[in-house]
């Protein structure tokens, strides 16, 4: 049976959609299956259901239009709305264990939000969790507001407890959560685990369940400097990567431009009349020397000279956006300080960051005894990305990042360090780190391990002479050979200092992965390395191997490949039902490409005979179960495949690419297997993102390693 949710304000602006998306999330980590809908529309552009469609993957139904449920309710005719809300949340919970409805948001010159609400509450018995946005009032007060509107609901079936969300909590005095975002100059106040709990307490006094307690941050307030431009009627004199940057503080410029400097930091706006020619300058030189601004907003209608922006041409060529308007500073300022924060429907990675920071503050205790017996074994994306943290935080692996002077790379490592993912080691100059890290606003741990390869390398000549004297190493070729960190790294994990390594987001794959092979080989059982990705599409988790390593595997090859992709698998959490793929399915179709799958799935079999491996299957009759049943009633994988292996390369590659482009599938990998110890390839366009998730993979594949029998 579907569980109901109704997620519903105490007040004007708390950041319900917010809530829902982190709520969806929570659950979906769970496993559990999630429906969502909002009933009734809100006034003018509604994006709730944009934004869980893009968030959530979910596809809600249309909310009945405003206009519609006021005319309903002013002929008094409340049931008949309420028999439309009832049959589209029923429709929408087919399959689903848990149903999150939004309620309604009161706005200007409406006065029925909350009566809808409370109708809506009886009509679909649903448990109820109000949202406040208390700012920065103190936790007696903020417990009484939302009190206060749960009195509203009263009387409860008996066992049930109003939950609540307290959304943009801050402890600066007067501030309604936009603090982190008005000034970049001002150092906003964090709460503390103490805080936090003296707000949970002050709920519980007034008998309401703590749901989630959400800061004040602009790690989820930070619109694009687009979404500025777009607010103020901005035009872009330049618009560089406008729709990426982000704004995560504004600051006016009026003094000189020394003094303003001070304001010159990680996603700042900068507001400046459009003449003072100075703080361009300033702005430009501040950007080329690693300093990433959010961009620049003059102001007056007053435009810099092409002189003017050619001596800005170095940061100009980097994306750095230059917006005009033709207010004056004031009220540009006041303007920017009041423009609407909601997240736009077409920013895909603000979403992805809201629902996973809400997510992450949701008490596991009440998601857990909310979805209850309705838990089913399935792993969603969401689920997927949160167990891998979680694992891996629970191993406390040490990986070493050899590009330990690439920005994104010591971003990664910062976050993962932070969240206790991994024990990083950066290889490079303490200092050369030490100036990228500052650049880009980025405090590395106390913690973090940074090892200048200079100091280093002495130590481990000798020990890589003795690995490859056959080869005719000296000492002299070592220390050469030491010179890259990559080698180093793996050095270092060849004398088990570290558990794993992570390259490649300046280096090709054959450089990362070299040293490897020459140094720490094959893991014993398996007789190559191959490669596989985690194919996040928006239901589930399957895995495609292999995609990048081995062009035209033999049928011993590809029958281990079958294997080191199951174990992958059933490591990190992915029941494996293997499916071997081929142009036709069990004895349809004949050829030399058919027999060799035939083949590889007989020998995989045979050495595994306690994996689910089938074949040849085509990929239609192994993913969908109408199909399997069909094609081959007698699998025990068709239709509901989990693990696809390729006959080739050429395939393989082809196949991933057009799932991921054409199915909006996020692609993690490639993740190497079957090394005694786990090295991973980046991609040179990979975000901050895919490191961090990809020093989870590598600190649970050496897990994986340890516990291979020799």
């Amino acid at each position: 049976m579907t569980q109901t949710l109704l997620v519903a304000p105490s007040g004007r602006q708390v950041g319900l959609t917010t809530s829902c998306l982190g709520l969806v999330r929570a659950l979906d980590r769970l496993g559990a299956r999630v429906a969502f809908v909002k009933p009734v529309a809100a006034r003018g552009n509604d994006r709730t259901v944009p934004l869980m469609k893009r968030g959530a993957r979910l596809d809600p139904p249309e909310p009945i239009p405003r206009a519609e449920a006021e005319a309903l309710l002013a002929a008094g005719d409340d049931q008949t709305l309420l028999e439309r809300v009832v049959a589209l949340c029923n429709g929408a919970a087919k399959g689903a264990d848990v149903l999150v409805v939004a309620g309604m948001e009161p706005e200007p010159g409406m006065v029925w939000a909350t009566r809808m609400n409370q109708l809506m509450l009886k009509a679909l018995d649903a448990e109820l969790v109000l949202v406040g946005a208390p700012g920065s009032d103190a936790p007696a007060d903020a417990a009484a507001a939302v009190a206060i509107a749960a009195a509203g609901y009263a009387p409860l079936p008996e066992g049930r407890v109003v939950g609540a969300i307290l959304n943009r909590v801050t402890k600066q005095a007067g501030a309604d959560g936009r603090s982190t975002w008005i000034d970049a100059g001002i150092a906003v106040p964090q709460l503390t685990e103490e805080d936090l709990q003296a707000y949970r307490k002050a709920l519980e006094a007034k008998k309401l369940r703590p749901v989630a307690i959400l800061p004040a941050t602009s790690a989820i307030a930070s619109p694009r400097v687009k979404d500025v431009a777009d607010a103020l009627g901005a035009k872009a004199l330049r618009p560089g990567d406008y729709e990426k940057r982000r704004v995560t503080g504004v600051a006016v410029a009026a003094s000189t431009a020394p003094t303003a400097s001070r304001y010159f930091k990680p996603g700042a706006l900068i507001i400046t009349p459009g003449d003072r020619t100075d703080i361009v300058e300033a702005c430009a030189l501040a950007v080329q020397n690693g300093t990433p601004l959010a961009g620049l907003l003059l102001t007056g209608g007053l435009v810099p000279s092409e002189k003017t922006l050619a001596l800005c041409e170095g940061a100009l060529k980097t994306g750095f956006p230059i917006l005009t308007v033709e207010t004056t500073t004031f009220p540009t300022a006041t303007a920017v300080a009041n423009i609407d924060l909601a997240v736009a429907a077409d920013d895909a990675e603000r979403i992805e960051r809201v629902m996973n920071t809400v997510a992450d503050l949701v008490d596991p205790e009440w998601i857990r005894a909310f979805a209850g017996s309705t838990r089913v074994t399935r792993l969603s994306p969401p689920a997927f990305r949160y167990k891998l943290v979680e694992t891996a935080r629970a191993l406390n692996k040490r990986i070493v990042l050899p590009e330990g002077n690439e920005p994104r790379t010591v971003k990664a490592a910062a976050i993962a360090q932070e969240r206790g993912i991994a024990r990083c080691v950066l290889l490079g100059n303490p200092d050369e780190i030490q100036a990228v890290a500052q650049k880009q606003g980025v405090e590395l741990p106390a913690s973090i391990e940074i090892i200048d390869p200079a100091k280093a390398t002495p130590r481990y000549v000798d020990p890589l002479v003795e690995r490859r004297k056959h080869k005719g190493m000296t000492p002299q070729a070592a220390a050469e050979e030491l010179s890259d960190t990559i080698m180093l790294g793996t050095m270092m994990m060849v004398l088990d200092e570290a558990d794993g390594l992570v390259s490649g987001a300046v280096h090709t794959t054959a450089h990362t992965v070299r040293p490897a092979l020459q140094l720490i080989k094959t893991a014993p059982g398996c007789n190559l390395v191959s490669s596989i990705f985690f194919m996040c599409l928006p239901e589930q988790v399957l895995v495609f191997g292999d995609c990048a390593i081995v062009p035209n595997p033999t049928v011993e090859e590809l029958a281990d490949i079958a294997i080191q992709s199951a174990l992958s698998a059933a490591a990190f959490g992915i029941e494996p039902r293997v499916a071997m793929l081929s142009y036709s399915t069990g004895t349809s179709g004949a050829g030399a490409e058919v027999e060799k799958v035939a083949k590889a799935t007989e020998l995989a079999r045979k050495l595994r005979p306690d994996l689910a491996i089938d074949g040849p299957l085509q990929y239609d009759a192994a993913l969908m179960p109408d199909v399997g049943r069909s094609k081959a009633p007698k699998s025990p994988v068709a239709g509901k495949a989990t693990v696809f292996i390729f006959p080739d390369l050429n395939t393989g590659n082809v196949t991933y690419k057009a799932v991921q482009r054409s199915a909006n599938a996020l692609a993690m990998g490639p993740m190497l297997q079957g090394m005694a110890k786990p090295v991973n390839d980046l991609s040179r366009g990979c975000l901050v993102e895919d490191i961090v998730f990809t020093i989870a993979l590598t600190a649970i594949q050496a897990e994986q390693a340890k516990s291979r029998k020799p």
